[in-house]
């Protein structure tokens, strides 16, 4: 490489990021691995273990071995208002966020690539299971998000909101390995996050369960738990009429398929009762803490205003199981702009709703009001404040935040 291009990789303490700094390295790059802080509010403990102090620590241990210069930056502050504030007002609502789309599209490919640009690099890279393309479109270069050649831990919806100019910037390094050969190069590498588990838990907060951590704002407050009968007549509404494509649907029956059922008490009879509407989340089975049901009760929605909780008996409730979904229009987003849908058009294209599930048939209609997501088969527990998002092939072409 003659000009030696400068990237800077966010070293989580992991091994995926450790893996992609040393990958970089080895291909020529002159590579700066620097540690994101995002959680250390002594005024909220999370829990009696501090994980950040531990990963940074291993960050640095790697970024030694390797020989690469290394620093930590605070990103607390932002964190705090671009991500744990949206989470919390998302669950007041009774909506389900995401924060680990956000936070790559607000933290890491964005404040955290300022502050690579500072340091003048080229590039950001992450340890993120995904690939990365390029394609001449009219004589302009367009990038491409694609999945990681690791079925099982393709992470390319958690980054199904990056613009263009982010994926410009941004690196993949072991979006092409499997899990276990990055695992084996770790090894190889004597690199002390080698063995290290996945963290799980909140996108850079760490080993957090997520009801502790809305406990902190969100207080416990008393309320029902309906059960709701799967014979209401609306369940009927909701079905696309059988011999019609999704494209011949008029506006009044694409509502009611794709807009989010609203219940009232009257519709459910109380079987007990829980600690507030807001710790539960569409499609959740855990946590109702209610026997003696013969089937399983799933909650099929939730009313933060009334605090109250509607469920549903088994998997095959109809309030569980959806044919359509809504984007409003300043909620949806292109990765690849050139192939934006405008009003009227429609195309068919793989979808998805949460990391991990199996991509779906969905027939996209762009409206007026925004985008339309009609499924050939139904899905379930779809939540309002997730994000949806659609394929072609290997390919991320788009995303949104289902109303």
């Amino acid at each position: 490489m003659k000009d030696k291009k400068r990237v800077v990789v966010g070293l989580s303490g992991g091994v995926d990021s450790s893996i992609a700094a040393y990958l970089l390295q080895k291909e020529g790059y002159e590579v700066i691995g620097m540690f994101m802080k995002n959680w250390h509010d002594e005024s909220v403990t999370i829990s009696n273990e501090c994980p950040w102090m531990e990963d940074s620590t291993d960050a640095m241990l790697v970024a030694e071995k390797l020989g690469i210069p290394f620093q930590a930056i605070d990103l607390s502050e932002e964190y705090r208002e671009r991500i744990v504030d949206y989470m919390f007002a998302e669950y007041k609502a009774g909506r389900t966020p995401n924060p680990d789309v956000l936070c790559n599209r607000e933290i890491k490919f964005d404040i955290f690539l300022k502050a690579a640009q500072k340091l003048k690099a080229d590039y950001v890279a992450t340890g993120h299971y995904c690939q990365k393309g390029e394609l001449t479109v009219d004589g302009e270069t367009v990038f491409q998000l694609l999945a990681g050649a690791d079925n099982n831990k393709d992470q390319s919806y958690f980054l199904c909101q990056l613009s263009q100019e982010q994926l410009s910037k941004a690196l993949f390094p072991i979006g092409h390995l499997q899990k276990s050969e990055v695992r084996k190069i770790a090894k190889e590498q004597d690199l002390i996050t080698a063995d290290k588990k996945d963290s799980q838990g909140l996108c850079f907060i760490g080993k957090v369960r997520l009801p502790d951590f809305l406990q902190q704002q969100l207080k416990p407050k008393k309320g029902d738990i309906l059960v709701v009968p799967d014979d209401l007549p609306v369940y009927k509404r909701q079905q696309i009429p059988a011999g019609m494509a999704a494209e011949e649907l008029d506006q009044e029956v694409l509502d009611e398929i794709c807009l989010p059922l609203q219940y009232h008490a009257e519709q459910g009879k109380k079987i007990a009762e829980h600690n507030g509407a807001h710790y539960f989340t569409v499609g959740q089975r855990k946590g109702l803490n209610v026997g003696g049901t013969g089937k399983p009760l799933f909650v099929i929605q939730t009313d933060t205003k009334e605090n109250i909780i509607y469920t549903g008996l088994g998997e095959e409730h109809p309030g569980l199981l959806r044919h359509g979904l809504f984007v409003p229009k300043e909620d949806v987003h292109w990765i690849r702009e050139d192939l934006r849908l405008t009003e009227g058009q429609s195309k068919r294209y793989l979808a998805r709703i949460r990391y991990r599930q199996p991509l779906s048939m969905a027939t996209l209609i762009m409206k007026e009001n925004g985008l339309y997501v009609l499924f050939d088969q139904a899905q379930k527990g779809i939540a309002s404040g997730q994000f949806v998002a659609w394929y072609e092939g290997e390919e991320s072409i788009g995303s949104g935040v289902i109303a």
